[in-house]
């Protein structure tokens, strides 16, 4: 266990990851509840990890999520942890029979899923489903909400060994699904009120716009907040759209994240919001939830959030674990601030005087070639200073995909370098490189 918290650059757990790695071992099924950023990937994967059996060739345990930015990000985490087990994560968006490849040639003894693809692997028998004893479900709540009811029925309906079902979420669900098949009495764990106060670090702040179209008054406040880390939720995905395009008229460095958007573009989007190049994401809920992104500053609500519940999650995207936030509600003289707001929420003044909009110091190159290619971090980094003529400072974030790659570039330094490379091989290999716009 030490060697994984070094793995993973933590020196100790905090009291909800100790409590599950405790409760885990128990043979009871367990109700995890614990606010956004507090650790709960983390606290169901060490115990699952310690309770997989060496020697065994197949899968032992399915975890489900609610979409794929989650089970890529699962997927990462247990890769991290630095175990000898395998893990691979299967979504929608792209062919199943890569996937089951994959399957085949890396044995892994956790496969994290979207309920739907999971289907689709038990119903064609790509791998041994006896042998799976344990079930997570992530974001439960999440995945009912979003009609995922039926699929996970017949997930569970297809695994007929189940020993242990692990249930995750950071809102207490009125009622667990019959279906999910829990024991009389689970063993819950509530950490939702005592040990993480999210309210102690958020700061919330109302911002009055004159008109009832909010878009001059988002632009003014961004600006205001300069490159600071900004999502700003909506709620449909036409609205993300209009937003971005409103934004980038006025040239505001955005980008959009929904449901709608092809995986390659939101993998792009998650990306130059995490590695600084776009300092602000507009999206739908879709973003409330699994994504773990670093150093968000700030939440802005442009519209009003459907519950207090959805709520809850956009502003668990900044103050996490022990940094604080400020969350912004955007009113018109027709809104009013919602009722479950017992505390009082301060008015933020805009200044008179609005600055332009900001310039990230980072941009993004895009690489054509990755994983598939034999193509890893060193390579790229290697190409960058010998080719590209770049120093250690002037690379930031490198992320290699399957069959693609991102790299965070100093924005000064990007024309010099794609000139520099301009037909240059990158080990050997021919491919497209340019700014990911």
């Amino acid at each position: 266990m030490q060697q994984y918290l070094q793995n993973l650059k933590i020196e100790r757990l905090n009291a909800m990851q100790e409590a599950m790695l405790e409760a885990y071992p128990q043979g009871k099924d367990v109700v995890l509840l614990s606010p956004t950023g507090s650790g709960k990937t983390l606290a169901y994967l060490l115990p699952l990890i310690k309770s997989l059996k060496e020697g065994v060739d197949g899968v032992q345990a399915v975890v489900l999520v609610p979409s794929r930015e989650l089970a890529l990000q699962t997927e990462g985490v247990f890769k991290q942890i630095g175990t000898s087990f395998k893990a691979m994560s299967c979504y929608g968006g792209r062919p199943a029979m890569d996937e089951h490849r994959t399957m085949k040639s890396l044995h892994p003894s956790v496969i994290i899923a979207t309920p739907g693809r999971m289907n689709d692997h038990l119903r064609k028998q790509n791998f041994d489903a006896r042998l799976v004893g344990t079930l997570v479900i992530d974001e439960f709540d999440k995945c009912l909400e979003l009609g995922f009811q039926e699929e996970m029925d017949e997930v569970i309906s297809q695994l007929p060994s189940l020993k242990k079902r692990v249930l995750l979420s950071a809102t207490d669900a009125d009622e667990i699904p019959q279906f999910v098949s829990l024991d009389s009495r689970p063993l819950k764990l509530d950490f939702l009120e005592n040990n993480f106060s999210l309210n102690s670090r958020l700061n919330l702040q109302v911002v009055q716009s004159p008109q009832k179209d909010k878009l001059e008054t988002l632009y003014n406040l961004l600006c205001t907040l300069g490159n600071a880390s900004t999502l700003v939720f909506v709620n449909y995905r036409e609205s993300v759209d209009r937003v971005v395009a409103y934004l980038k008229e006025k040239r505001f460095p955005c980008d959009a994240f929904h449901g709608g958007m092809e995986q390659i573009r939101r993998e792009r989007a998650l990306y130059k919001f995490r590695n600084g190049s776009c300092p602000v994401l507009v999206s739908t809920d879709l973003a409330a939830r699994g994504l773990d992104i670093s150093g968000v500053e700030h939440v802005i609500h442009y519209h009003l959030p459907i519950n207090e519940e959805a709520f809850t999650h956009r502003n668990g995207r900044t103050a996490r674990w022990e940094a604080s936030g400020t969350a912004y509600l955007l009113l018109h003289s027709e809104e009013t601030i919602p009722e479950y707001l017992s505390q009082e929420v301060e008015t933020y003044t805009l200044p008179t005087s609005i600055p332009k909009p900001p310039k990230s110091k980072w941009a993004t190159l895009y690489i054509g070639k990755g994983k598939r290619d034999k193509l890893n971090k060193i390579d790229i980094v290697g190409f960058l200073y010998k080719k590209g003529g770049l120093a250690r400072e002037e690379v930031g974030q490198v992320d290699v995909k399957e069959h693609y790659a991102f790299v965070a570039v100093r924005r000064g330094k990007m024309k010099q370098l794609l000139t520099l490379i301009q037909g240059e091989k990158i080990k050997g290999i021919k491919t497209i490189i340019e700014e990911a716009k």
